[in-house]
């Protein structure tokens, strides 16, 4: 197989929406090798656009789970299912280019060892932040309200920016780095698992850094509005498990109450949020 061969992991869940458009985009996608859609027991007609795709190009197969195990989970599934050298996760909602794929590989090549993600963008032109943040310190959060706000700015003079951690929506990297740190970690349902993986990249000596000059669109929270309490409540379960594993070892028994209570004391009215927008 080619050293620059790509496999391409979508994970879906009632992404009905945007499916089409974006496989017929991944399907044109220059080095894109294998694509590697994992379905979440959709009951819409994700799994029959998927189906359609499979029987028109040879490289696209699936995995159709009878539940929905998570994010982190189905990803893994999805990079077990395939070979190529490199992986690229992508989401459902996320419209790539034809180059974007090749750009961001060539991009992860100059720096090593790296995991690379682009600049995603909504269609009213709003940028994604999550695409650019530095670890969460939840220590931090307490003490000031201005330290929850992960985003990093754009660096102008840094086509390829390090920063501690991009979005999960698109990211790529080589597959033996991928399989060093263990792939994602399945105790993610749906939040927090992309941070969690970049930071283990860094923990292995790896760089994670964005390319300011590849840029996506995306279309935000369509699998997420099928079942807007359920993400809510992950988001925030998410949160306490990325804080336990890389923060509270660190820090006294007040503080990881008060981080607790910060953390859960937000999901009630997260909630009413969630189901008034429903």
């Amino acid at each position: 197989m080619n050293a620059d061969a790509i496999a391409v992991v979508v994970v879906t869940f009632e992404s009905e929406e945007t499916l089409d458009a974006c496989l017929l985009r991944l399907r044109a996608g220059d080095g894109v090798h294998e694509i590697r859609v994992v379905d979440n027991d959709s009951r819409d007609s994700s799994l029959d656009i998927v189906q359609r795709h499979a029987l028109a190009d040879a490289r696209l197969r699936f995995i159709a789970n009878p539940d929905n195990p998570g994010f982190a989970t189905a990803c893994n599934q999805g990079a077990a299912a395939s070979s190529a050298p490199w992986l690229a996760f992508v989401n459902p909602d996320c419209f790539v280019d034809p180059d974007t794929l090749a750009q961001l590989r060539a991009a992860a090549v100059t720096l090593g060892d790296a995991l690379v993600g682009g600049v995603l963008r909504g269609e009213d032109g709003t940028l994604d932040t999550a695409a650019r943040r530095r670890d969460p310190d939840f220590a931090a959060m307490l003490r000031t309200r201005s330290a929850r706000d992960l985003s990093l700015p754009r660096d102008p003079e840094q086509p390829l920016q390090p920063v501690d951690a991009v979005s999960g929506a698109l990211l790529l990297l080589p597959r033996a780095l991928f399989a060093r740190i263990g792939g994602f970690d399945e105790g993610y349902r749906l939040h927090a698992e992309d941070l969690d993986l970049c930071r283990r990249v860094r923990q292995v000596g790896g760089v994670v850094a964005i390319a300011n000059e590849v840029e996506v669109l995306h279309v935000r929270g369509v699998s997420s509005r099928a079942r807007p309490l359920f993400v809510e409540w992950h988001k925030h379960r998410g949160l306490w498990r990325y804080f336990r594993k890389f923060e509270a070892s660190r820090r006294g028994r007040f503080t990881r109450a008060a981080v607790f209570a910060m953390i859960w004391g937000r999901f009630p009215l997260a909630a009413l949020r969630a189901a008034l927008r429903r």
